[in-house]
């Protein structure tokens, strides 16, 4: 029973942390349909900034909850108004931008920071299930994902801002005839998706080695949820995450952990064989 108990959780840790990497990349590709190749590197940028600011001094859920989303969410208002917004539109030069984006903060985050890995020791110590223990760190990605994916679904069906960011997605051409401002509305939606990115780069710090190229290891599984759970943004990151993370764990108990990553992009293959514009192509499409 305690055994299970572990699975469990480690299973709803791993749908935790996808969700967590792919809800960003969501947002920005469901909502403005642009691929962010660089998505990996904003999760790495989260992750130094946290990092650093933590060793000069800075409490470290501050340097969590609120320097990671800040610099890397002002990074994306950058990247969208010098990189993103000519070539709206135009998606093959703006994968090919991003893509170059990429590469350039992986050669700056090489030269400041050092090409090496580090981190720091996980908080919050372990909670004894029975003959086993496991990290409450754990626990706590849980909960930080949950919260997100709340406040997100509360902030997009409840909010002014919300409203008006379904409806440019929606309509731009008629959001704009109606006097909504929607350059604001793409800025806004990009701070957004970059913030939560740096938060889940920050969140997931700990329990990884921080490096220039840690993004690599983010790009591929974000991508796989975000495309198996289709267009719509909020359904199809939780119900994609739930399934990719759910099979990839639990071979990875069976088999090992690369058998579970193995195993993740088959399941990917097989879905979008079967539903080829992703889980909320056929479900959940009028849902967020």
């Amino acid at each position: 029973m305690d055994f299970a108990a572990i699975i469990v959780i480690q299973v709803l840790f791993a749908i935790a942390s996808l969700a967590l990497i792919s809800l960003g990349l969501a947002i920005i590709f469901g909502m403005m349909r642009v691929i962010n190749f660089a998505h990996g590197e904003f999760l790495m940028m989260g992750g130094f900034t946290a990092l650093l600011l933590h060793h000069a001094g800075l409490n470290l859920w501050l340097a969590m909850f609120v320097a990671a989303p800040v610099v890397v969410g002002m990074f994306g208002v950058l990247v969208e108004r010098l990189i993103i917004r000519p070539l709206y539109g135009r998606i093959f030069e703006t994968v090919l931008a991003t893509w170059g984006l990429s590469l350039l903060m992986i050669g700056i985050a090489s030269v400041t920071v050092g090409y090496y890995q580090s981190s720091l020791q996980t908080p919050l110590g372990s909670v004894g299930i029975g003959d086993y223990r496991e990290s409450g760190y754990t626990f706590f990605v849980i909960a930080v994902a949950a919260v997100v994916l709340a406040a997100v679904y509360v902030g997009l069906r409840y909010t002014r801002f919300g409203l008006l960011a379904r409806g440019t997605m929606q309509n731009p051409a008629m959001a704009a005839a109606l006097g909504v401002n929607t350059n604001t509305v793409y800025a806004v939606t990009f701070f957004v998706g970059s913030a939560l990115s740096g938060l889940a780069g920050a969140v997931l710090m700990p329990l990884v080695s921080v490096s220039p190229i840690i993004g690599f290891s983010y790009i591929a599984r974000a991508f796989i949820t975000v495309i198996g759970g289709g267009a719509v943004a909020l359904s199809g990151t939780m119900s994609a995450s739930a399934l990719f993370g759910s099979i990839s764990q639990s071979v990875a108990f069976i088999t090992t952990p690369v058998v579970g990553e193995v195993a993740l992009l088959a399941a990917a293959i097989v879905l979008l064989r079967l539903l080829p514009e992703g889980i909320t192509g056929r479900y959940f499409r009028r849902r967020m």
